[in-house]
């Protein structure tokens, strides 16, 4: 089986936009990996960053299902004993919704060189306005 390999000039890049208040959290994220990795395209080659752009509107209207809010916890270990620090979902969706959708896409990506290059073409945005032109709208 033969890989397609793109020119660096034939690379286009298109712009998505997504709103949050109509997905689960789950399948958003998917959604938007799949379009930052460049899955979605003809020209897809695995080494090479091939994807597109998205913002993600309404970043706190996100769904959950079933008692997540409260069930879900977030852990981070300073390496010091008792540095154990645990967050609900629910309180982190309080302060920073952007950082729960982002590492719900950040654990969906390989984890290799091109994992920092491709989030950085994730956008997470409060509310309905921003200020990037946007291409097309994933429904």
């Amino acid at each position: 089986m033969k890989t397609f390999l793109p020119k660096v000039k034939e690379i286009t890049r298109s712009w998505y936009e997504v709103d949050a208040s109509k997905f689960t959290l789950g399948r958003m994220a998917t959604r938007i990996a799949t379009i930052l990795r460049g899955k979605h395209k003809a020209t897809f080659t695995p080494h090479m960053d091939v994807g597109d752009f998205v913002v993600v509107k309404n970043a706190e209207k996100v769904q959950f299902t079933g008692r997540k809010l409260e069930q879900k916890k977030y852990r981070r270990y300073s390496g010091y004993p008792g540095g154990l620090y645990t967050k609900t979902l629910k309180e982190r969706m309080e302060k920073e919704p952007e950082k729960v959708i982002r590492d719900a896409v950040y654990n969906m990506i390989d984890s290799n060189r091109l994992r920092k290059p491709i989030l950085r073409r994730l956008k997470v945005v409060r509310g309905d306005k921003h200020e990037f032109k946007i291409d097309k709208e994933l429904k």
